[in-house]
Parts: structure tokens; sequence; C-alpha cells
């Protein structure tokens, strides 16, 4: 820990890695135990509009737990992509005056809402579920702010200033854990025989220049004359680092970062007439 105000997030952090366990339990088992499609026949959509999976919710069930663990006062509320509104942790753990005495509940009530919880948690539980159907790689993000900096709202903050933690989980070949506590970047790869993360990628950084370019070019007609003449540029090895790029499209986020990550390179979603903003969220 080379941040040591940091040091009370140990139990969260731990109980973020336990969450991606079990959804890799999940995500291996979705077929066989039923979990692929809509979860539910009328076709509800989240917040964003998109229509929720099965895995969608059962994975926001448990990261919702796992922010919110062990009855502590770290995590104050959360928010997640498949809700469309914020949630204290009492609520969610479901701390109520017939759970405990008068005064433990009042004591436990008023650090977690107001004076305890020193940072809040966003997260998608899971980005890509649509693509457990043909059993591609998907993935879990989440970010920890502070609390402390006296923002009205703690979920609309500078993420530059006010980010704790941020990171990812990959559901591929293999479970990898990558995140970030302000002093780095590492990765911990999932050993299946011993359920433990061990610390496999020391210090990423992206490198340089990289082959791969990974832009959905389904959209490619849509995009703005100065994007696709960037992307001709890339193809024909014209561009300013001078290499003939490839194109690498998975459709999930956390799969197609961490491959540019890995192996140097781009991504984008550009604005099209269908998504004018383009449609990348910032979490």
């Amino acid at each position: 820990w080379k941040q040591s105000e940091l040091r009370g997030l140990e139990t969260v952090l731990l109980s973020v890695s336990d969450a991606c366990k079990q959804v890799t339990r999940l995500v291996q088992r979705a077929k066989t135990d039923d979990l692929y499609g809509d979860a539910n026949e009328a076709g509800e959509t989240n917040v964003q509009g998109e229509v929720q999976q099965k895995l969608d919710t059962l994975c926001n069930t448990i990261f919702l737990r796992a922010f919110c663990c062990c009855n502590n006062s770290v995590i104050r509320a959360v928010a997640s992509e498949e809700e469309e509104d914020t949630r204290c942790c009492d609520d969610i753990m479901g701390v109520t005056k017939s759970t405990y005495d008068d005064d433990i509940y009042d004591d436990i009530s008023s650090k977690k809402k107001d004076n305890g919880g020193d940072y809040v948690a966003v997260f998608d539980p899971i980005d890509g579920s649509k693509n457990i159907d043909s059993s591609l790689p998907v993935g879990s993000i989440f970010g920890i702010y502070r609390t402390s900096n006296g923002a009205k709202n703690p979920f609309l903050q500078d993420g530059a200033s006010a980010l704790a933690v941020g990171g990812y989980c990959l559901f591929s070949a293999t479970t990898v854990l990558v995140l970030t506590l302000g002093s780095g970047v590492h990765g911990f790869t999932l050993d299946p025989d011993t359920g433990v993360f061990l610390h496999t990628h020391k210090d990423i950084r992206i490198p340089e220049a990289g082959p791969i370019y990974s832009f959905n070019e389904a959209n490619y007609h849509d995009f703005d004359e100065p994007v696709k003449r960037y992307l001709n540029a890339l193809k024909e090895g014209s561009s300013s680092i001078g290499i003939r790029m490839n194109a690498r499209y998975v459709g999930a986020l956390v799969a197609d970062i961490h491959n540019v990550l890995i192996n140097g390179g781009i991504y984008g979603y550009p604005a099209t007439r269908q998504n004018p903003n383009g449609k990348l969220r910032l979490l």
C-alpha cells in the first residue's frame, strides 16, 4: 500500500475480488445453468435503454453486496449501470430497526448515511453480456470515489482528483483483475486450481505504439470524414506511428481495452447517426 490512507479499502477490494470469482463461475456455467437470454419476457430495459440479460441482474446483485459487505462503514453508497437511482449500503444490506437494537441501529445508520462513509462506488456489473451467448469475452468495470472533498454529489466528481480506485475484471480464457490505486496499474490472474488471484502483470504500461485499432467498423459510413481519414491512415500505415495496424473488435469494452492496454494501439467509439455522442459512457 503506497498510499496508506487507502488501506481502509482493503476489505472492500478483497470482497470485489471474491465477486469476480463468483461471476467467473456464472459465466462458465451460463449455458449449463440456463443463464442465457433476456432477464424477463417483457424485455425490460435498464437505465441506458438496453435490454437486461439474466446475467446482468445476477451480477448486479453480487457487486452490490460486494461493495457494501461486512457491515463496514467504508462505502457510503453505490451506483450501478443496471439501476436508475443510487442506493445507500443500509438499503442494500437490509439494515433496519428490526435487525438491531435502537442504539446500535442509530449508530450504524448515522455512520453509513452521514458521517462514516468516506467513499462511494460505481460499477457496470457485466459489460458485453450479449457476448455470453456466443462464449465471447465479457467484463466488469468499477470505480471508487472519495466523498471528503465537499462535493454536493459525490457521484459527479472530477475523476482526476476524487477517484481513489479504478479497475475492471476480464472474463475470458483466463480471469484477470486489473486495478489502480493511483500509483500504477497492476493485473492479477485467477488461478483456477487454488481460487487465488496471482500478481501476474506488474506496473502495466501501454506501449507507445501498437498494432491494434479497435473500432466498430460496421459504423464506418456513419463516421465523420476526419474519423474516416484517420482510420484509413491506420490501415494504410500512413499515420503518425508509421505502421499498418490491424482491426480487433470484440464488442465488450473490457476485452477491447485490455487488448490495447497489453499490446498497444487505440480504442474508440466515434459518433454515429444513431448515437450522435458516441456510445461510451463515463463511469
